[in-house]
């Protein structure tokens, strides 16, 4: 069976004006589809931010990300993220907009899920 995800040298580092912090050292794991694997450690130990790197919403300083071709990939955030100045359809397209996958077929497919 092959993988549906890996993982291969993630790492990830943020910077202050006063130091760099590293988030993420080597991290390295395989998903074959069927597999549960659960990210576990205490706050602040980059469990946010290696799904936030996989789902594309934050960059990685290095390393990579393999997923098979037609992986969709969502979670929830730890916190809510609408924005209030939108109604809940405009909220849920908002993704869409962001990635430039704005269009009819896409639109047709959140009003129906």
């Amino acid at each position: 069976m092959n993988n549906i995800l890996e993982i291969k040298n993630l790492y990830k580092n943020y910077q202050t004006k006063e130091k760099e912090y590293e988030v993420l050292n080597n991290i390295n794991f395989k998903l074959k589809e069927g597999d549960f694997l659960a990210i576990v450690g205490p706050s602040g130990a980059g469990k946010s931010t290696i799904l936030s790197i996989i789902a594309n919403l934050e960059n990685k300083t290095s390393g990579e990300i393999i997923k098979k071709d037609n992986l969709k990939i969502g979670y929830m955030l730890q916190d809510d993220s609408l924005m209030p100045f939108l109604n809940i359809l405009d909220n849920c397209l908002l993704g869409l907009k962001i990635q430039k996958k704005y269009n009819k077929d896409n639109i047709k497919m959140v009003k129906n899920v």
